[in-house]
């Protein structure tokens, strides 16, 4: 099992105001972020869940409020400190051309990189391990551009995984995946709350998905909290128009239990 390195990974948003100067985004937004479970960020577009994950993880600096890791303002902590106990995948990550499955993995060892510390056996055991959880082990020699799509956001997961943070932040990973890949995707990070120590933070557009893998669920509405809950069974019809102006008809997964949500046809008129 691939060990998590670092302190806690406590992680907490106190009245956070995000955006740019002339165009606030997240308004007055207060959270606590579960231990060791999912949490996932709903809205319609535009309702906040990027700018909020992206101040979350420090590619945006608060315009009030703080983002609160371990006890400390995340805004004040050294770079590399905080990349020890956090790691963030983009929507739409960068990749450098010609780059190998085990290169890009590798690159998560970075922040553990220094003057004085070069590559060690504990980096290696740690891309491994990555590799080994993520079902990429077999690909490492191949070239991540020509991978599909499932494969490729594997790979992006396995990066951030040899990163060894306690918590893991991720911008709609399943975006442009196919069903079977985005089930895979979000099993995957299921997992990695279960039974491997990490704490996942994700945006997600689908609802259904949303309620069925998310723990935590946490429903944004022109940049401000509207509800957050801990149990998936809360979650009602009138809670979803509120959110995304839509109505809609709760039923129950027969396997699970869980809701899951589909729309009225306006006037009962079929589509």
């Amino acid at each position: 099992m691939p060990q998590v390195v670092g302190n806690n990974g406590q992680l907490a948003i106190d009245n956070l105001r995000a955006g740019y100067p002339n165009n606030i985004i997240v308004d007055g937004v207060s959270l606590s972020v579960p231990a060791h479970k999912m949490t996932v960020l709903v809205g319609a577009n535009g309702s906040g869940k990027s700018t909020l994950l992206n101040t979350i993880g420090r590619m945006l600096t608060p315009l009030g409020g703080q983002v609160i890791l371990d006890g400390c303002a995340i805004h004040r902590q050294p770079t590399k400190q905080v990349a020890r106990r956090l790691g963030i995948l983009p929507q739409a990550p960068l990749l450098p051309e010609g780059l190998t499955v085990l290169e890009l993995v590798s690159r998560g060892r970075f922040p553990w990189q220094g003057i004085m510390r070069q590559w060690s056996p504990a980096d290696q055991q740690a891309v491994e391990q990555a590799l080994l959880l993520t079902g990429t082990t077999a690909l490492a020699g191949e070239s991540v551009e020509h991978l599909s799509g499932g494969q490729r956001q594997r790979c992006w997961i396995a990066m951030a995984l040899a990163q060894q943070t306690p918590i893991i932040l991720l911008d709609e990973p399943t975006t442009f995946l196919d069903l079977r890949y985005q089930v895979e995707i979000l099993e995957l990070l299921h997992d990695l709350t279960r039974h491997h120590g990490r704490t996942v933070v994700v945006v997600l557009h689908d609802l259904n998905f949303a309620v069925t893998w998310g723990d935590t669920l946490v429903f944004l509405h022109q940049g401000r909290l509207v509800r957050v809950l801990d149990n998936s069974a809360d979650c009602s019809p009138a809670l979803i128009h509120q959110v995304f102006g839509l109505e809609v008809q709760r039923l129950e997964n027969p396997e699970t239990g869980k809701p899951f949500f589909i729309p009225r046809h306006r006037c009962g008129r079929q589509p």
